[in-house]
């Protein structure tokens, strides 16, 4: 093969190879990635994508059986301070030598017998355990929904922050798809510059692997926007398949910075009066202080009024009578005997509590260090809440400032671009300085997006602080 059959192939084998490149990027493009269509229920905002999350959320279903669990504890304890009443019954056949539940005499006979009794018990001192357990139940009612809220709010701040990142890898997309045609563009000039004998073959095969590499960040973009769609859906528990279009905000970014005027102890003071974890924190503490108070209750007596009925009935009791002084047996019957063997009772009944094993005292013990614990996870979570408001502050101070950076870079490279474009049409500069140039303006773009969403995130993130709603 002579040289220039093998350079012709070379060029024929990267144009096919750009060709194919170009043709997987629009063919995938198509296919995995749209853009919004007005009025489509298949467009998703951050609202609805942040509503959507809350009512599917399987951690929030969780927490919300939790909650419930939590409201039938206090509806069982407050339903004790009503007296109890019970019913029982026995229904019983004897055989040999037994006593009579009717005569309260020794038969040696086979009997039939039914004994019917209700008792019923209402406790009239001992309300300081009682009322205690009330008042820890109801406690800790307020706090498993602040820590439904809380949940909420965390699930929110995910959603926005999986939101804003596969917005980010869509705005990717639109910059890979702007570099694919500069280099488009660029070649066709050098192509025919170098058919009218003006620039050599070298530069068109560099600016064909330049669209080939251009064509292949395409791809990826819009691989890593899929990805992230996935990863969105996950948080929303939406089921893979259903059709999903980013609606992409119009965000000014200068409108978000009232951060600057804003310090972060008075963040953390308004964090501090919403937030669900410190609510449920500062709860737990004082269920865990109603918790002592009801333990050391136990330790006192207990006095409880107590009422008893019964009667019975037994196949064998049997009524005598005479007849011509003959003694005539029958049995009484179920009716009469019922009515007969009718009787209650009232009953005061004291429990003084002396030992029992330690019980009572290890109960207060127990309390005692709960309660410790629980102000402890209270401390924890402000100092926690404090060092995440700092954080976050001042990671949104430095998002701004490397955003104005990365916006400056993006002007300079730019107008480098421009100017090396029309040095290179005018022939005073290589293809490879021209690649080069064209590179970095591509990464400061990118560099530049980035930084932006990075900049919205940070800001909404402080928002979430504030207490404000999450939207764009």
């Amino acid at each position: 093969m002579t040289l220039t059959k093998y350079r012709f192939f070379n060029y024929f084998c990267s144009m096919r190879l750009s060709s194919a490149l170009l043709l997987a990027f629009i063919l995938l493009s198509i296919n995995t990635y749209a853009q919004p269509v007005a009025g489509s229920t298949n467009v998703w905002t951050l609202q609805r994508c942040v509503q959507y999350a809350v009512e599917h959320n399987i951690s929030i279903k969780q927490d919300s059986l939790s909650a419930r669990l939590a409201r039938y504890t206090l509806k069982q304890s407050e339903l004790s301070q009503l007296p109890s009443l019970n019913v029982n019954g026995s229904l019983s056949r004897s055989f040999g030598r037994s006593i009579n539940p009717a005569t309260n005499q020794f038969v040696d006979a086979s009997y039939n017998s039914l004994v019917p009794t209700a008792s019923g018990n209402l406790l009239l001192f001992g309300w300081l355990q009682v009322r205690n357990t009330i008042e820890k139940n109801r406690l800790l009612l307020e706090a498993s929904l602040a820590d439904l809220d809380q949940l909420k709010d965390d699930i929110s701040v995910n959603v926005a922050n999986g939101f804003l990142a596969a917005v980010l890898a869509e705005e990717q997309i639109n910059v890979s798809r702007n570099q694919v045609a500069l280099s488009k563009a660029q070649l066709d000039q050098t192509r025919a510059f170098a058919d009218a004998g003006r620039l050599p073959e070298l530069n068109v095969a560099q600016l064909e692997s330049q669209l080939a590499t251009d064509s292949s960040n395409l791809i990826n973009s819009i691989a890593n926007y899929n990805s992230s769609v996935l990863d969105l859906k996950t948080l929303l528990n939406l089921d893979f398949a259903t059709p999903f279009t980013l609606q992409v905000p119009d965000v000014k970014i200068e409108d978000q910075f009232a951060v600057y005027n804003t310090e972060p102890a008075e963040i953390f003071q308004k964090a501090r009066m919403h937030f669900g974890s410190i609510k449920g924190s500062e709860l737990r503490v004082k269920s865990a202080q109603k918790l002592v108070a009801s333990s050391k209750g136990s330790l006192y007596p207990q006095l409880s009024l107590g009422y008893q009925v019964g009667t019975n009935w037994a196949s064998n009791y049997e009524s005598v009578t005479y007849v011509n002084g003959v003694p005539v047996y029958s049995v009484i019957p179920f009716n009469t005997q019922f009515n007969n063997n009718f009787r209650e009772g009232i009953s005061l009944n004291l429990n003084v509590p002396i030992f029992n094993s330690w019980q009572g005292q290890y109960a207060v013990r127990q309390s005692q260090i709960n309660l410790a614990q629980s102000q402890l996870n209270e401390y924890n979570a402000e100092l926690t809440l404090k060092q995440n408001v700092y954080k976050a502050h001042n990671n949104a101070l430095n998002s701004i400032q490397k955003y104005y950076a990365a916006k400056r870079a993006d002007e300079a490279a730019k107008r480098a671009l421009d100017f090396a474009r029309k040095r290179y049409d005018l022939g005073l500069t290589s293809t490879v300085d021209l690649l080069v140039t064209q590179n970095s303006e591509f990464a400061a773009a990118a560099n530049l997006v980035g930084a932006k969403y990075d900049l919205i995130f940070k800001l909404k993130l402080v928002d979430y602080y504030l207490g404000k709603e999450l939207k764009l």
